[in-house]
C-alpha cells in the first residue's frame, strides 16, 4: 500500500527549558513559558497526520547563545535537519560549528534601526554567502524596506524572510518592501504561526514571491501563545492544499536539505 500523507518539512521550530536557559522575553507569556522538547512537536504532528520528515531549528534568542549551541549540538534527533544558530554578523563573526546558517535577530529592542545597512552587517553577509550559508531574517515590519537595500547589495546571499516580513497590514509600504525583496534571486519568505496570520497577507506574498518560494512555517511552539499548532496547521491547508512545494520541496531548496 502506498503511503499518501502528505509529507512536511517545518521551516522553523523552536524547543527550550527555561529552567535551564534564560530567555526574559518570556516573561508574561504564561501560554509558552515552560520546557518543550522536539519531541512534543512530532507529537504535536502526530496528531494532525502527516508525515513529519523534520524541521529547522531557529536560534531563541537565550542570554547565553554558547549554552544553546550546546543544547542543540547534543540533540542528536536526524529529523532536526538544519539549524540556524546565533551570530552577530561582520565579515569575523564566530559561527557556532554545528551552524548551517545563521541568524541575528534584528526585530528586538537591543537592535537599533540601520543595523542592516551597517558596514559591518554587510561584510558579514558576504562572508556568509562565500560559504553558501543562508541567513535567516527576522525584523521589524516597518524596516522591511531597509532590510531590501541591505540584501540587494548581497544579491548571491540566500535569505529566508521569517514571519511573512512581520508585515501586519498590506499599506503602500509593506506591499512595496515585500515586492523588493521578492526581487532578490535567492529570497524565501515563512508563513509562520503566532497571531492567526492574515490570510490576504499569505495570498498577496504567494503571487508576490511565486510557489516555489514560500515556506510553511509552524513557529512552534510560539503558536500556542495566541493561536495552536492545530489551528495554523488547518488555515495553511485551506490556503495552500496539499502542496508539497510549500510543506516540503521549498524548505528543502531554500536550506539544502538532502534527505
Amino acid at each position: 500500500m502506498t503511503d499518501t500523507k502528505l509529507k512536511v518539512i517545518d521551516s522553523h521550530f523552536h524547543m527550550w527549558d527555561p529552567s535551564v536557559e534564560n530567555l526574559p522575553w518570556l516573561s508574561g507569556m504564561e501560554k509558552i513559558n515552560r520546557k518543550y522538547t522536539f519531541d512534543d512537536l512530532k507529537a504535536e504532528y502526530e496528531r494532525v497526520g502527516v508525515d513529519f520528515l523534520g524541521g529547522v531549528y531557529v536560534e531563541v534568542d537565550c542570554t547565553d547563545h554558547e549554552l544553546e549551541d550546546e543544547i542543540v549540538y547534543k540533540n542528536g534527533d536526524p529529523r532536526i535537519l538544519v539549524r540556524m544558530l546565533r551570530a552577530r554578523l561582520s565579515p569575523y563573526m564566530r559561527v557556532p560549528l554545528n551552524a548551517t546558517g545563521i541568524r541575528e535577530p534584528l526585530h528586538i529592542d537591543s537592535e537599533p534601526r540601520g543595523r542592516c545597512l551597517e558596514p559591518e552587517f554587510i561584510g558579514g553577509l558576504r562572508a556568509l554567502a562565500k560559504r553558501h550559508m543562508p541567513f535567516d531574517l527576522c525584523c521589524r515590519g516597518n524596516e522591511l524596506g531597509d532590510m531590501a537595500k541591505a540584501f540587494s547589495q548581497v544579491p548571491e546571499e540566500t535569505v529566508i524572510i521569517n514571519h511573512l516580513g512581520n508585515v501586519t497590514t498590506l499599506d503602500d509600504k509593506s506591499r512595496s518592501a515585500l515586492k523588493a525583496m521578492a526581487r532578490l534571486p535567492h529570497s524565501y519568505i515563512k508563513v509562520s504561526g503566532d497571531n492567526p496570520v492574515d490570510p490576504d497577507i499569505v495570498k498577496f506574498v504567494r503571487d508576490t514571491f511565486g510557489p516555489l518560494r514560500v515556506l510553511f512555517s509552524s513557529n512552534w511552539p510560539v503558536v500556542n501563545e495566541h493561536s495552536s499548532f492545530a489551528a495554523h496547521f488547518e488555515l495553511m491547508l485551506k490556503i495552500f492544499g496539499e502542496d508539497e512545494d510549500f510543506f516540503m520541496n521549498n524548505t528543502k531548496n531554500a536550506y539544502g536539505i538532502v534527505l
